[in-house]
């Protein structure tokens, strides 16, 4: 039984994950907003079954309401010290200004005098009311004013493109008013100001960063500079093309992302979350530190159903963790364990987290192909934690459950099967290629009417689980899976502009360029001291070139959640990795692994400080062991790099081969090494060594390989054996 009250859970997963943080509303705010998010969902929902509109109208619709909720679901949280507050708001604020008044100099005579009158009091509102003035804010509970004018705004741009699709679209294409590139101000405005409120100041900054670069790229030195693009050109093509807010991320969210999401809450309501924690305790339950091994089972498989890692950790946690403490781990082991399997959901097929869709779009490969492809990265990613959680529990001489804790399987199968059926109707019909959305569809539906079996059934369902999907929880659950997509919409339109100005700039090939000359450079200096010859240097060019990718996923996931991280970086890293022959895919899975491992990275392990306080445990010191229960894993992504076969990439079984063996002997170099004991404590020597040998396995060369394993399995033989108790 869980030791923690929903409400405990729910304040949990707010405090640590800025996508959930939502108001606590009350009266006739929250009876309006209520109805807004439901009818967000049941829109998705419809369209989902019964066909979208045109691209540009369906995302302009998605986006006006996505934004608008926005304001009035998140309260403004100071996640920054009093002062860079103010500075951040202060230099955004500005921002809004100059950008303003830049276009209506830009604009001139074309622009009506009312029209400028009034896009220069909506700026003014906007700068203003952004600075964090305590007057603004109101309580917990209500809405304040200002967040209800924000809401409007938000709104109103997207509502504008809608109202004159055929003027702006058809009349004139290509051509852009004085009035359309001042809504297209007021764009970037809001949805600044939208992803600051959903997740922090980090990637608002770095979007404005990007405009200016994209405006003042003539003056900027060397490499980095321009021809430069003006205030009009900017606004437009970030504003009225599909290369900027209205772009692929928002795209896929607006069509994919949010059905998976409201499938997933509605699954939850169900009861599909026990049963995986029921499914798990079968499965791993019996064995030498079983409540862990259940923690590393059913966060994988609860993590198809949630996006989040500081979810999927709170909401397992809560029945595991205690679990784990009971039988002998430390809380901070227990913690740790907990986070560094809950980041595992979004790499987990068949429902992976948003960022997977819209590589799916990014690459033009069907959702149900990278579902395959992402098996053996999965594989890979609960092998090497449940390899260190064992060595863990026989270092502690640790026993699995006791039998009468152990549901049994055929009791659990009788009570729950019916909620199966959605699940496995909506994998089937991915794997049949039929689309994302209208899988999604019949997922929902069937979720609904597979919670009523067990009333319908009679006497015969007398023995069945699960909760019924009244039309109260119904309505409960479209509010709910509305309220958790509206962060990662406002992110992905934020993103946007990161994407609008590289390839309106080119940027991300001047990026691409320094990586490719910054590894060069160093691996050059590495491969003077291969004297034997052993490894190319485009091999270790490419290692270089992963390592600066990986500590820069890590860097940016400390502020930015997943699926931005990897859009941004994938963007600029893919076309310098595809120069030195590393497939696309291959360079996009490496970066979505990486930034789903940054939930797990100290100095910001959210998902660890989440596990951290069901365990009662110190936050940091959680963070810093989830980081080392994950460095098995984290050269998973560099194997699949060298070794494109295990993403089912030039195929082989030969090559497959090699690579399976290798990357699974790596990762049990690597957990022996930073879990330090087998039954003989493993010492510095053996450490580094096991690092190197671990290292030199991923570059998928049969002698590198042969020597690795070879080394490998004997360092870690003569530390299984079991130490003398005493002298003869």
């Amino acid at each position: 039984m869980s030791q923690f009250t929903q409400d405990e859970v729910d304040r949990l997963i707010a405090q640590f994950d800025p996508e959930s943080s939502f108001r606590r509303l009350a009266g006739v705010s929250a009876g309006i907003v209520s109805v807004i998010a439901v009818a967000l969902s049941g829109w998705h929902y419809y369209t989902a079954g019964f066909g979208l509109h045109n691209e540009i109208a369906h995302r302009a619709i998605h986006l006006s309401v996505v934004l608008g909720l926005c304001f009035l679901v998140f309260p403004r949280q100071s996640r920054l010290p009093g002062p860079w507050e103010w500075l951040v708001s202060a230099g955004l604020a500005l921002f809004y200004l100059l950008l303003g008044w830049s276009l209506v100099q830009a604009v001139g005579a074309e622009a009506p005098p009312a029209a400028t009158a009034a896009f220069g009091v909506v700026l003014l509102a906007i700068a203003g009311l952004s600075l964090p003035f305590k007057a603004y804010d109101g309580s917990h509970q209500h809405i304040p004013w200002r967040d209800w004018v924000f809401a409007l705004l938000a709104s109103s741009f997207s509502l504008y493109l809608l109202l004159f699709f055929d003027s702006i679209y058809i009349a004139r294409p290509g051509q852009h008013s004085a009035v359309d590139l001042m809504f297209g101000v007021i764009a970037i405005a809001m949805v600044l100001e939208a992803a600051r409120r959903t997740m922090g100041v980090f990637l608002p900054l770095l979007a404005v960063a990007t405009v200016l670069y994209g405006i003042f790229g003539p003056y900027l030195p060397g490499d980095l500079a321009h021809r430069g693009y003006s205030v009009s050109r900017v606004v437009a093509h970030l504003y009225k093309g599909t290369e900027g807010i209205y772009g692929i991320p928002v795209g896929v969210v607006a069509t994919f992302v949010f059905h998976f999401v409201l499938f997933g809450i509605m699954a939850q309501l169900t009861g599909l979350g026990q049963l995986f924690v029921n499914l798990a305790t079968i499965a791993a339950g019996r064995f030498s530190g079983g409540p862990a091994k259940v923690c590393v089972v059913s966060s994988g498989l609860f993590g198809m159903i949630s996006g989040s890692a500081i979810a999927n950790a709170v909401t397992t946690g809560v029945m595991t963790i205690p679990l784990m403490k009971k039988v002998g781990f430390s809380p901070r082991f227990a913690g740790a364990v907990e986070a560094s399997a809950s980041c595992g959901g979004q790499v987990t097929p068949p429902i992976m987290g948003a960022a997977a869709f819209i590589m799916a779009e990014t690459l033009g490969i069907p959702y149900n192909q990278l579902i395959l492809v992402a098996i053996v990265p999965a594989a890979m990613h609960y092998f090497a934690i449940l390899w260190m959680v064992h060595l863990e529990a026989k270092r502690l001489k640790l026993a699995g459950m006791p039998p009468d804790q152990i549901p049994s399987l055929a009791l659990v199968l009788r009570s729950s099967w019916h909620l199966f059926i959605p699940l496995v109707v909506m994998v089937t019909l991915l794997l049949l290629q039929y689309t994302p959305f209208l899988a999604a569809f019949w997922g929902i539906t069937l979720t609904v009417a597979c919670s009523w079996l067990p009333r319908l059934l009679g006497p015969f369902g007398k023995q069945m689980t699960g909760l019924a999907i009244t039309p109260r929880a119904l309505a409960q659950g479209f509010e709910m899976g509305a309220k958790s997509a509206l962060s990662i919409g406002a992110a992905c339109a934020c993103v946007g502009f990161v994407l609008g100005i590289t390839t309106l700039t080119g940027m991300g090939f001047k990026f691409s360029a320094f990586v490719l000359d910054l590894s060069g450079v160093a691996a050059q200096t590495v491969h003077a001291f291969d004297v034997m010859g052993w490894f190319e240097l485009k091999q270790v060019t490419i290692l270089f070139g992963l390592i600066f990718t990986a500590v820069a996923c890590i860097i940016m996931g400390s502020g930015v959640p997943t699926t931005p991280t990897y859009i941004i970086l994938a963007s600029i890293v893919a076309p310098a990795l595809a120069q030195l022959g590393v497939p696309q895919l291959a360079t996009h899975f490496f970066v979505f692994y990486y930034g789903v491992l940054a939930d797990v990275t100290p100095p910001v392990a959210l998902a660890a400080f989440a596990a951290a306080g069901i365990a009662r445990s110190e936050p940091m010191r959680t963070g810093i062991t989830a980081f080392r229960l994950s460095m098995g894993k984290a050269l998973v992504p560099f194997a699949f790099v060298y070794s494109p076969a295990l993403l089912f990439v030039d195929f082989s079984w030969s090559s497959f081969g090699i690579a399976m063996v290798s990357t699974v002997v790596a990762i049990l170099g690597l957990g022996a090494a930073y879990t330090g004991q087998i039954n003989r404590k493993i010492g510095v020597t053996a450490f580094i060594v096991l690092n190197l040998l671990a290292l030199s396995l991923v570059f998928a060369n049969p002698l590198t390989s042969a020597v690795g394993v070879t080394g490998v399995l004997a360092i870690l033989a003569w530390h299984a054996r079991p130490e003398r108790s005493g002298a003869r």
